[in-house]
């Protein structure tokens, strides 16, 4: 029994163990409810059944909306306004279709819905719209055909399996130097090769989805099927997955599957009138925190709206896989606020919404399904039992969880200790604290902490000074410290990380000041929506060697398969400030200590002889180059163990492999 084998991996579970049984029980029994005998890849076509579809001589077009009493097709073809000739028919179970000569629309043509209900009516974009677009000056949106003589044709083969991604999250919009909304075709050509270069394997592409407000950076999403507009058109978007795959890249899409906008127009809520046809009733039905609304997992049709919708950007873009957001808040009835999750019974005490995970437990079975080399990763800060877990387990089958506290206990040590006050001790557990059974993508910052109101490590720690002090040519001990900290916390992250890690663009090189979308209070700038890639290409800027320190670190982190094994602990001395571990056949040495080295520091290590082969106090990476990178270290046999003896410069990080 499945249940049994997730209690056997933790056996935390075993009290609970009636309740696992139970939801999984209910897992499959929903399961066979919906697909009532087909496949769960067939159930999950509502794409290509619901929407406006081109057909050998005519446009069909269907949408589902049981409350409706009538529902007509607009455009210039009827000046915008409802005429019985564009009238769609009532099928039956709330499914509305309407049938209309070829003539009727042309690629590039708007359109909507007029949907008329009881007490009401109102214009509305088609559920199943692919191309939504928004008028520059009134911001209205419409539905766009999409329907270009040719097809997109990809050239090149999706990556092999990707056990450990290294991710580089970007949000396209913001991806150039200048103050403006960047493409599709400037990110593939400018900031593709800057990725390629670095090294990271997979891309976490942002605010794809369509969304009516710029800077919720696309955690609003109003058209679900609609790859946002603002950066260029649909094969654009093909455009680029394909380029990534030609590097070598996957490609993964950050999709919001938690909750929706509450605009009427332009989104799904009160589509037909009705505040619960996609949502559920009342005060559940809206998020108290994100002014959004809250899906009815427990409806079959939402079912069968967000399935497709996993199917459309696999099969239709060749995504790679799916970041889920909000992960947290769909599963428990109070969204996790302010709760704590310190107690297993927190994940069992009723307060959990059941059906929302059997959603996540049925989207990563068909996304599994489709594409077996698919990465999933759920976003869930409460570390749900069994949300990182096989299927085959027991588990809900995703292939990762992000490991949130790790940004928040860098976020609040930066920002509330000295740095003689940090805790080797509580590094080491923070960086490697995760259950030994599941994978988990670790990372130092992500766009949360570069967010206007938050800070970015680099300006955390530096502050005002990076505004005069990042020329080479200024000496400034708070850049140093600064430029020494960033090396050791992005290594240290990495080096315990349970299976991947992830990266904001930018970030890597201590990308100055924060992200702050254009809106009334800052006179509508994008001065602070962009990435100032020319900061890490000018020779005259220490943010060179912060890049290059990250290529170097990504480099071997690849090259050695660093996750392949667990990390073992050598030394933790909170007094020293000194974390030592082994991985992989690899020895990670750091000094933490904000003035204190150490000569001769001496720990156990397998016998032989090593070589430093990465070292943040390099002068590459703007270090005083205290140790001699080329000497060969050998350990010597005292007191029947073999014991290697470093030089341990304060502030400084460095790894060690084994001659050959």
């Amino acid at each position: 029994m499945k249940v049994s084998k997730l209690t056997a991996i933790d056996p935390f579970l075993i009290p609970f163990e009636r309740i696992i049984h139970r939801r999984f029980e209910e897992m499959q029994k929903r399961e066979k409810d919906i697909t009532n005998g087909m496949l769960l890849s067939d159930f999950a076509n509502g794409y290509l059944y619901f929407g406006l579809h081109n057909m050998a001589n005519s446009w069909i077009i269907r949408e589902w909306a049981p409350y409706a009493t009538s529902i007509y097709i607009t455009g210039e073809f009827s000046n915008w306004k409802p005429q019985q000739k564009y009238k769609l028919q009532n099928t039956g179970n709330g499914i509305w279709e309407g049938v209309f000569v070829n003539s009727l629309l042309s690629h590039l043509d708007l359109y909507k819905l007029y949907i008329e209900w009881d007490g009401g009516s109102g214009e509305r974009i088609p559920s199943y719209a692919q191309r939504v677009i928004f008028d520059d000056n009134t911001h209205i949106a419409a539905a766009q055909v999409w329907n270009p003589e040719s097809k997109y044709r990809f050239k090149n083969k999706s990556p092999e399996l990707i056990k450990n991604p290294l991710i580089y999250e970007v949000h396209i919009g913001m991806s150039s130097a200048e103050p403006k909304i960047s493409t599709y075709n400037e990110f593939r050509q400018n900031v593709l090769p800057r990725i390629k270069q670095l090294g990271y394997n997979v891309i976490q592409l942002m605010a794809i989805q369509e969304h009516p407000y710029y800077g919720s950076f696309g955690y609003q999403v109003s058209n679900f099927f609609a790859p946002s507009s603002r950066f260029g058109s649909p094969d654009d978007l093909k455009q680029l997955i394909d380029a990534a795959h030609g590097e070598g890249i996957a490609v993964i899409i950050d999709i919001v599957h938690s909750h929706s906008v509450k605009n009427e127009n332009e989104g799904l809520s009160r589509f037909d009138g009705t505040e619960y046809q996609y949502f559920h009733k009342g005060e559940r039905g809206h998020h108290p925190v994100w002014d959004s609304r809250c899906f009815d997992y427990a409806k079959n049709e939402v079912i069968h709206f967000l399935l497709s919708n996993c199917k459309y950007w696999l099969e239709e873009y060749r995504f790679d896989g799916f970041r889920f957001d909000g992960v947290t808040s769909m599963i428990y009835t109070h969204h996790g606020l302010g709760v704590d999750f310190g107690d297993y019974r927190l994940y069992f005490d009723g307060n959990q919404d059941e059906d929302a995970l059997t959603y996540l437990y049925l989207a990563n079975k068909l996304i599994h399904y489709l594409n077996p080399k698919a990465i999933t990763i759920a976003e869930d800060v409460s570390g749900m039992p069994g949300m990182a877990i096989s299927q085959q387990f027991g588990g809900i089958g995703f292939n990762f969880r992000m490991s949130m506290g790790v940004a928040d206990f860098w976020s609040k040590t930066i920002s509330e200790k000295r740095d003689e006050d940090w805790i080797a001790g509580d590094m080491f557990f923070r960086m490697s604290d995760k259950r030994a059974e599941e994978n988990t993508i670790s990372y130092a910052e992500c766009h949360d902490q570069a967010m206007v109101g938050d800070k970015t490590i680099m300006f955390r720690l530096s502050d005002k000074e990076m505004y005069s002090s990042m020329s080479v040519l200024t000496p400034s001990l708070i850049i140093d410290r600064g430029i020494a900290l960033h090396k050791m916390i992005r290594l240290i992250t990495i080096a315990l990380a349970g299976g991947g890690y992830l990266n904001f663009m930018g970030n890597e090189f201590g990308h100055p000041e924060w992200i702050d979308f254009p809106r009334e209070g800052n006179n509508f700038s994008y001065h602070y929506a962009r990435r100032q890639w020319q900061l890490a290409d000018d020779k005259l800027l220490k943010y060179q060697y912060l890049r290059n320190f990250d290529e170097n670190m990504i480099k071997l982190v690849k090259t050695h398969n660093i996750f392949s094994k667990q990390p073992k602990q050598i030394v933790c001395n909170n007094g020293d400030h000194v974390i030592i571990f082994e991985r992989n056949e690899l020895i990670f040495a750091f000094n933490f200590h904000p003035t204190q080295s150490y000569t001769d520091y001496g720990f156990e290590a397998g016998k032989g002889k090593y070589k430093i082969i990465l070292d943040s106090d390099s002068e590459n990476f703007y270090g005083f180059q205290r140790n001699d990178d080329n000497i060969i270290h050998s350990t010597k046999r005292e007191n029947g163990i073999d014991m290697l003896k470093l030089y341990l410069p304060s502030r400084t990080a460095m790894v060690l492999a084994k001659c050959k």
